[in-house]
């Protein structure tokens, strides 16, 4: 976009399955338009950006599959070092029992005990090296959905119209876009990671000890289906808890964000021990959040089981080996099989906590790349080059759950003109203007540009020939030459220094240490309030709309610089359509047209001279 925009801001375990996903929808269809948009329920975005793969949204599940298949194979390396690490980890107990075996036998066969500890060393560098393989896999795909999701929340939030924006808060969007999407890398590792990976230390000892004796299989499939029930309950429990701690984390992210954002506010009435009090109770509800959680977690069944469990299976092998069914170094191999139980016990302390933070987090996420947008880019809708002719017909706005702000609005302006939107504050001019490119649509009527409804206009050609400087001027924190040329990259410096000097702001930019090299704080902050609105201009005038939209611009503009920046407006005014919104005399004066506002309706239109004559909105306008 080339136009100027700058707008006030107002989760192998089949119990995971289950609470992942909540939908049975098929994945999209290559044919389909690569979009990351749910396959029920498409929506219109604002822009639809470049993005690396299509997504699934209709579920945490599904999306966080959509994501994960392009990377399966890193998947089957963290599946196979799974299966090989319970596998090869149950090699050791079972050869501890031989080793016993050729220790108690008469006579004792020393000579083969090297051959147990060679064959333990061997089997345990190559666990070694496959759990390497199978960690770095699980790393390796925990950075790279981070990376991907971070880029798609990131061009699904520039997608998304000034509506969402201006509703949703600032500080829980980067709640969502940093830590949620931190919590999904951790999901997979260590949280995945180690349940995948303790899934198969439950199996092993099942089928071990059936190997070992088919009755030996008993306890261990009894602690397992008991295992289970007891984490469904643990889940069922924990998943509230992890999502009430994300929203509260959100909630004081939130309040962060306002506060420093409106610090100057909060210095100047004197208000920090207020902040300072929110703050804190914001924090408190985020710290409860994470003591309910440690109280489910010191609650944990499984630990107890598992000591049943072992203590169960030393009894049963026991009886087994009083009845000649097993040896005693079965039963030392039996007993080391059940000492595997410690790992997936230990472990689902921790990692279904991450599991369940991860999923809660994606649901946050989903939250906002599945929230609607009224705006649509029409990619392909009318995109030639303006004229500039505009035409409100029948127009009424109102913003959600409020009054219109504006009703019944007609008028039309032919290309080349400038015309003066003026009336007392709240009247709707602002708004009026932004509905010309589109920052919001219109309730009810049209507004054409050049005989098109701007609803039929591609909406990026329709914003790159329009510009629009308001009165609270938005500057990135770069240099001076990047945002003026903000709208077309591209620019020489020689042509964002013409800019600068119609717009009066060479001088001043020349005295700075840098120049235009001088780098400016964020929204531009380390600028009065003039030379930000002179930079604007400049940017305005190096991108060449056809349509200029001046939103009480030179509001801040001192008194001896006022003429030279008056004469560079009404230069730049020639040949393009101009709206001024302004309360200066000296501006409205050389209009073309002059509209009247009031409570949101066209009261009077005309010249300066026709209005004084006829229309006392006018003249109270300027007798206040």
């Amino acid at each position: 976009m080339t136009g100027i925009f700058c707008i006030k801001k107002r989760v192998w375990y089949p119990n995971i399955l289950s609470w992942l996903s909540h939908a049975t929808l098929t994945f999209t269809n290559p044919q389909d338009r690569m979009s990351t948009t749910p396959l029920t329920a498409p929506h219109a975005a604002e822009f639809t950006l470049p993005e690396r793969y299509a997504t699934n949204r209709s579920g945490p599940g599904r999306w966080l599959w959509s994501h994960f298949k392009p990377h399966w194979a890193l998947g089957f390396m963290l599946l196979g070092g799974a299966i090989t690490n319970g596998a090869l980890a149950a090699y050791v107990p079972i050869e501890i029992g031989k080793a016993f075996e050729a220790i108690m036998a008469n006579p004792p066969q020393t000579q083969l005990l090297m051959g147990f500890v060679w064959t333990i060393i061997i089997s345990q560098i190559i666990r070694s090296v496959l759990q390497f393989a199978r960690n770095f896999a699980a790393e390796w795909l925990g950075q790279l959905f981070e990376r991907n999701i971070r880029e798609e929340l990131y061009t699904n939030l520039l997608g998304k119209s000034m509506t969402f924006h201006s509703l949703q808060s600032v500080g829980d969007t980067m709640a969502r876009a940093t830590n949620d999407v931190r919590e999904i890398n951790l999901m997979f590792n260590p949280g995945l990671n180690l349940v995948i990976g303790a899934a198969f230390f439950l199996v092993t000892p099942i089928v071990t000890g059936f190997d070992i004796h088919p009755a030996l299989a008993i306890i261990p499939t009894a602690f397992t289906l008991v295992y289970f029930i007891a984490i469904w309950q643990y889940l069922k429990e924990l998943n509230p808890v992890t999502a009430k701690q994300r929203n509260a984390f959100g909630t004081l992210n939130s309040r962060l964000s306002e506060s420093l954002d409106g610090i100057e506010t909060v210095k100047g009435m004197g208000q920090e021990k207020l902040e300072v009090n929110l703050f804190r109770r914001n924090a408190r509800r985020f710290r409860d959040a994470y003591i309910h959680q440690g109280y489910i977690e010191a609650r944990f069944l499984p630990m107890l089981l598992m000591a049943i469990a072992q203590a169960a299976g030393l009894w049963h092998s026991l009886v087994l080996m009083q009845a000649g069914l097993i040896t005693l170094g079965d039963v030392i191999a039996y007993f080391g099989l059940l000492a595997l139980f410690g790992f997936p016990v230990f472990t689902s302390l921790f990692a279904y906590s991450q599991v369940s933070l991860g999923v809660a987090s994606a649901r946050r996420i989903l939250d906002l790349l599945n929230n609607e947008t009224d705006l649509d880019q029409n990619a392909e809708g009318y995109s030639k080059p303006m004229k500039g002719g505009i035409e409100f017909k029948d127009v009424t706005f109102a913003y959600e759950g409020h009054e219109p702000a504006l009703s019944k609005v007609s008028f039309s302006v032919k290309p080349g003109l400038t015309v003066a939107i003026v009336g007392q504050t709240g009247t709707g001019k602002t708004t009026l203007a932004k509905l010309v490119n589109r920052t919001y649509d219109v309730t009810r009527g049209t507004v054409s540009v050049d005989g098109v409804d701007v609803r039929d206009w591609n909406l990026e050609a329709l914003r790159r020939q329009i510009s629009i400087i308001e009165q609270d001027i938005f500057l990135f924190s770069r240099t001076v030459a990047e945002n003026i040329a903000f709208g077309l990259p591209g620019a020489t410096r020689a042509q964002v220094e013409e800019a600068a000097k119609q717009a009066q702001a060479h001088d001043f930019i020349m005295e700075f240490t840098n120049g235009y090299d001088t780098i400016v704080g964020e929204r531009g902050v380390t600028l009065s309030g003039g030379q930000r609105q002179r930079l604007a201009l400049a940017r305005a005038f190096l991108t060449d709309p056809r349509i200029l939209i001046l939103d009480d611009s030179t509001s801040a503009i001192d008194s001896a610089t006022e003429d030279k920046i008056q004469r560079a407006i009404y230069a730049a005014t020639k040949g393009r359509t101009t709206l001024i919104i302004t309360h200066r005399l000296s501006q409205i004066r050389w209009a073309d047209l002059i509209v009247v506002l009031r409570s949101g309706k066209v009261v009077a239109s005309g010249s300066h001279e026709e209005l004084l004559k006829t229309s006392p909105a006018y003249k109270r306008i300027f007798s206040e």
